[in-house]
């Protein structure tokens, strides 16, 4: 007959054995498992064998009155190596996966030498001097004192290191802290009340009490969930993330995500992702992750540890996201890869709109610069056509004056000669003035085209010098400004890329410097001040490149101006001016000549 305690403890440690039997076949049937999940499955089918032996020790001992110590030297395999597995548990769950190191072979002494006590305790009693069921009656050897510090060391590490992780994640009284704290209490004062006889009891108690720490530690460190292993104010903080972001292992199979993740890609909450190989989910999606490289990038990323960028644009939800690759490693150990997805839709959007903007700005800026041209060609133009209509007047009498002579005994050949020559002399003058317009005509055209064209055009410094001067003439004489030239290289050299796009940049710097003069009005009387307003168009070779200054001795740039300069448009004309003048010089510097622009101000 079983005595009445005992029953009840059989039947509670077959309860716990089922438990835990199922618990362990779940994660046995869990596929990929993690280092986390095999030293769970150790530490259970320990605590499992535990209590087999006290299972069998109460039905042998109570039915065939055998030493009851015989059970006890089997079950104190896993009364020595629990601890062990334990503190092992708590430092993968912080680290998520550890590499075995020799030192570790440490943690197994004790237990070992524990063991070899124990089974030859009837020589030396240092275990056990007297062995009994019962707490109360039993008396412990020196030996067991170094055992039960050394176990409840291991113990206390284990939950230290629990504690603070979970205290730093989730705070003191959240879930996870309180379970942990909950189970560590309960065998710690179930064995104080046993050892010191407060409340009788056998040393059956102490598995169980055992066994339900090791639940609540296992519940808290996996969330209430046996597949899943992540922090709960950790997933609290990643859920609220604007981004999205996936977890994969290293068979690529999806360990875990936030909920922007499942709103953005308006996934339903019953497909379950966890435990799906990534490409086998993005082709619910229609995504082609070999097409689109993205399964090459999730390899490369495992080999070395370099975050992939790329943008990526996904027709079902109309959304480009701009998605990060990289993996996660400890100590150049690979742990798993987290997929990044930032949705940069609205982002596309606005840039788009900003170059239509600028597009729009920046043709108003040639347009302007065009009418403020072409006001100045048609002053340009006035003397040559007067001229021309005074050519014609003249021919027209040379004409009438030859009709005049024709059958004049008195007109001799060398009149005749006279006349022609006068002719031909108001001809060369029209057709003077007719290749200047053309000139003028061509400059306008030139400048009128797409600024922006990158040509393999060839030109000379002549011509180059020849459409400045056409185009800036009229705004240099209205502004009473003289334009100096300083050319220190053969004007026949030869340079590749389009010419209206250079003409534009001089003009654009030389109008720049006419208005650093401010307006002409005001000193139209003053000599002095007139002959001082001068610009130095100098050109001259360094070595292979060739340097073109526009020089003006005007008021200057401010500090703020200069630190803007080039890197924005920025402009001092206030109403007058957008600023894309020297921004589109700078960049047609840059793409249409791979060259460079520099300036030099000074405040005056």
């Amino acid at each position: 007959m079983f005595k009445i305690g005992n029953s009840g403890t059989l039947v509670g440690l077959i309860i716990l054995c089922v438990i835990l039997l199922s618990l362990v076949n779940i994660m046995i049937k869990k596929k990929n498992k993690k280092q986390l999940d095999r030293i769970f499955i150790i530490t259970f089918l320990l605590l499992i064998f535990w209590m087999f032996c006290i299972i069998l020790q109460i039905i042998f001992v109570n039915i065939f009155n055998i030493d009851p110590m015989v059970f006890d030297e089997f079950a104190y395999i896993s009364v020595c190596f629990l601890p062990v597995c334990v503190f092992f548990m708590s430092i993968i769950f912080v680290k998520t996966k550890i590499s075995f190191k020799r030192i570790y072979l440490l943690l197994f002494v004790i237990p070992v030498l524990s063991l070899i006590v124990l089974w030859t305790n009837k020589y030396h009693h240092l275990f056990y001097i007297k062995y009994s069921t019962e707490f109360g009656d039993t008396i412990y050897g020196p030996y067991f004192h170094i055992h039960s510090y050394y176990t409840y060391f291991l113990f206390v590490a284990s939950v230290i290191i629990l504690m603070r992780y979970s205290i730093k994640n989730s705070g003191f009284f959240s879930k996870q802290a309180i379970l942990i704290l909950t189970g560590t209490l309960i065998p710690i004062i179930t064995n104080i009340l046993g050892t010191y006889t407060i409340i009788p009891m056998s040393i059956y108690v102490t598995p169980i009490t055992l066994t339900v720490t090791v639940i609540c530690i296992s519940f808290a460190m996996l969330k209430f969930d046996l597949l899943k292993a992540t922090p709960i104010a950790l997933q609290r903080i990643v859920d609220k993330i604007s981004d999205s972001y996936i977890i994969l292992n290293e068979n690529n199979v999806i360990t875990d995500f936030n909920k922007t993740f499942i709103t953005t890609f308006n996934i339903d909450k019953e497909l379950h992702l966890r435990g799906k190989k990534v490409d086998d989910f993005f082709k619910i999606i229609n995504l082609d992750l070999k097409k689109d490289g993205i399964i090459e990038k999730i390899e490369k990323t495992k080999n070395i540890y370099k975050t992939e960028v790329f943008e990526l644009y996904l027709k079902y939800l109309n959304k480009f996201f701009n998605v990060e690759i990289s993996a996660i490693a400890d100590k150049n150990k690979y742990l798993g890869t987290v997929l990044l997805f930032k949705d940069i839709t609205q982002h596309i959007h606005d840039l788009n709109n900003l170059k239509e903007n600028q597009k729009i700005l920046m043709e108003r800026e040639r347009l302007a610069t065009l009418g403020q041209m072409i006001g100045g060609v048609a002053h340009n133009l006035k003397t040559p056509i007067m001229s021309i209509s005074g050519a014609t007047e003249g021919l027209e009498d040379l004409v009438n004056e030859y009709k005049q002579s024709i059958g004049d005994k008195d007109v001799t050949l060398e009149d005749h000669y006279d006349i022609a020559s006068e002719m031909l002399n108001w001809i060369y003058k029209i057709r003077s003035y007719d290749n200047y317009m053309s000139d003028v005509i061509t400059a306008v055209k030139g400048q009128a085209v797409n600024m922006n064209k990158n040509s393999n055009e060839k030109f000379t410094i002549e011509e180059l010098l020849s459409r400045v001067d056409i185009l800036m003439k009229h705004e240099l004489k209205s502004a009473l400004v003289k334009l100096n030239l300083d050319i220190k290289i053969d004007k026949k050299e030869i340079i590749k890329g389009n010419i209206n796009s250079l003409v534009q940049v001089v003009n654009n710097l030389i109008s720049n410097s006419i208005y650093a003069y401010g307006p002409a009005d005001s000193i139209s009387n003053n000599i002095e001040l007139v002959e001082s307003r001068i610009i130095d168009l100098i050109i001259y070779r360094n070595d292979d490149n060739i340097i073109i200054i526009v020089k003006d001795y005007g008021c200057g740039m401010s500090e703020e101006v200069k630190n803007k300069l080039f890197k924005q448009m920025i402009t001092t004309k206030g109403h007058n001016g957008s600023g894309l003048g020297l921004f589109m010089s700078y960049s047609t510097i840059k793409g249409n000549f791979q060259g460079d622009m520099e300036f030099i101000s000074k405040v005056r």
